[in-house]
């Protein structure tokens, strides 16, 4: 999400010098960071699901910018909390195969206004930001679209076909995506899983409706 905390960080800029009311930003008085909440699944929907937590990452991007004289930092951080669950195929044995994520980025609020990009991304955005991320993903096209609940708010979750490499391998998987706006932040989920284990999707559509924020 390298490109996308870029784009946030300078349209935060613009804000900044456009507003009298962060003038203090602009002068040295303080600086200017956003940091997203976590978001987690339901601990006992990973449980029942079999997929573990891996862990809750805060990527965290920061930029230096020169206004009005002065240099002055803007800091924008992400949370990621990464799910995996092993799943035993016949040509790779057992492996970490199943994947399901949920990534808060702030929503960069400033006199009202929101200038995360994200605010403008659908499902087809996030997908093509997730495979340029990962060079193993390719062959990516919508599969189908259901709607869920998530956070309280009803939401299209939108289902891909592709194709990724494991350890030599070329694997057919399904890949699911949406994101809502929950308080301060914007919240996306999805889930990867082989096609041949097609089951996995109520276990993903489980995790999607338990997402927990703050967590």
């Amino acid at each position: 999400m390298r490109h996308t905390r870029r784009e946030v960080a300078t349209a935060a800029l613009g804000a900044l010098v456009a507003s009298s009311g962060c003038l203090s930003f602009v002068t040295g008085q303080e600086a200017l960071s956003f940091e997203a909440d976590p978001a987690l699944a339901e601990e006992s929907v990973a449980n029942d699901t079999g997929y573990e937590l891996d862990g809750t990452e805060a990527q965290t991007i920061t930029r230096e910018f020169s206004a009005a004289g002065q240099t002055r930092s803007v800091e924008v951080t992400n949370q990621i909390s990464t799910y995996e669950k092993s799943l035993n195929l016949s040509l790779l044995g057992e492996q970490k195969l199943g994947v399901f994520a949920v990534i808060s980025s702030p929503a960069v609020e400033i006199a009202s206004r929101t200038f995360n990009p994200l605010k403008d991304y659908g499902n087809e955005d996030l997908v093509q930001m997730l495979t340029s991320q990962y060079d193993g993903l390719s062959n990516v096209s919508e599969a189908s679209s259901q709607t869920l609940t998530l956070l309280g708010t009803d939401t299209e979750v939108t289902k891909y076909d592709a194709t990724t490499n494991v350890e030599g391998e070329q694997i057919d998987v399904f890949i699911h995506v949406t994101k809502v706006r929950h308080e301060d932040d914007f919240v996306i989920a999805l889930g990867v899983y082989p096609q041949q284990m097609s089951d996995e999707e109520s276990n993903i559509v489980s995790l999607f409706e338990s997402v927990q924020h703050p967590a």
